[in-house]
């Protein structure tokens, strides 16, 4: 493919331009530096730091995973050093990456989610904010994404404390995401992520305790590829506002599912476990894929998903 023909793989997200739609889902890379050794972190739209909390978290008690059938199942409980240590230890080295930097940030009330969205504010560096509103294994932390009217004052409050471009990341484990997504909307968001993890539990019948320290924990991986797309369609047809697409991502041909069915971009998360290097080798074989279509750009194809009746 010559390079006048190559496909336009920039996306954007709301304010937020990216150069193309493969980012890394926070959590599963770290802080970026693990992988630096084995990817051209460059080459990605971009990549999504683990979740920062306010005060330092230990997390949920061990075992925090276990593998099931086409998934992992994890319940991490937001391990991290708080925002402090954040801005003055990993910061730096983020804001040298050559790709845009989104900062995923959690709270334990609406407050605590502006106040981290006022901290980041301006920072060099940050390009954006993924607004962690469904964490599964995190007492408080699924309740944001599971009413509306918490969404919205959520989403708002934040709004009200950064000009930085929000993403609201959300729960399928809700009867009605799309009503979630429009909250989301209404409160100032950017953009919608879709999904995160599916709520589940593995016990050990044996021992007849569960196999994870915290009981339940978050489903994710290939298992939970089809409720994902289900997600990301009702809330594209829901909402006015771009889509990333999120669950079992591993190869090129599910890229393009999400796109065609309403998907901007993706976050690669799990697979990133097994094979540090998808990520990249997805942005390469993307071009391709879409001169398989005949489409001239991703924004061609971004909702050309046709269903039957």
């Amino acid at each position: 493919m010559s390079e006048r023909s190559a496909p336009d793989v920039s996306v954007e997200l709301g304010p937020l331009k990216l150069k193309n739609p493969i980012m890394l889902a926070s959590g599963t890379c770290g802080y970026v530096s693990e992988l630096a050794a084995a990817i051209r972190v460059e080459q990605l739209g971009a990549v999504i730091p683990k979740t920062v909390t306010l005060t330092p978290r230990a997390g949920n008690p061990p075992p925090r995973t276990v593998e099931t059938p086409c998934g992992l199942l994890n319940s991490i409980g937001l391990d991290n050093d708080g925002i402090d240590h954040f801005l003055r230890h990993h910061l730096p080295y983020l804001c040298t990456l050559r790709t845009r930097v989104i900062v995923n940030v959690a709270g334990k009330s609406a407050e605590e989610f502006a106040v981290l969205c006022e901290r980041l504010d301006g920072q060099e560096g940050v390009a954006a904010i993924e607004l962690n509103l469904s964490c599964p294994n995190v007492a408080g932390g699924i309740d944001f994404a599971t009413k509306p009217e918490l969404t919205e004052r959520a989403v708002r409050r934040c709004r009200d404390a950064t000009g930085l471009p929000l993403i609201a990341k959300l729960t399928p484990n809700v009867t009605d995401i799309a009503q979630i997504a429009q909250a989301a909307v209404a409160g100032g968001a950017d953009a919608i992520s879709a999904i995160n993890t599916v709520l589940g539990l593995a016990v050990d019948w044996r021992q007849r305790r569960t196999r994870l320290g915290a009981g339940l924990g978050g489903l994710s991986g290939p298992a939970i590829k089809p409720i994902a797309l289900r997600c990301v369609w009702q809330v594209a047809r829901a909402v006015d506002r771009p889509v990333i697409g999120i669950g079992g991502i591993s190869s090129i041909d599910d890229v393009m599912e999400f796109l065609i069915t309403g998907a901007t971009a993706v976050q690669i998360g799990t697979a990133t476990f097994y094979d540090p290097t998808l990520a990249v080798r997805l942005v390469d074989q993307l071009p391709e894929a879409l001169s398989e279509l005949g489409a001239h750009s991703v924004r061609a194809v971004i909702g050309s998903l046709t269903i039957p009746g």
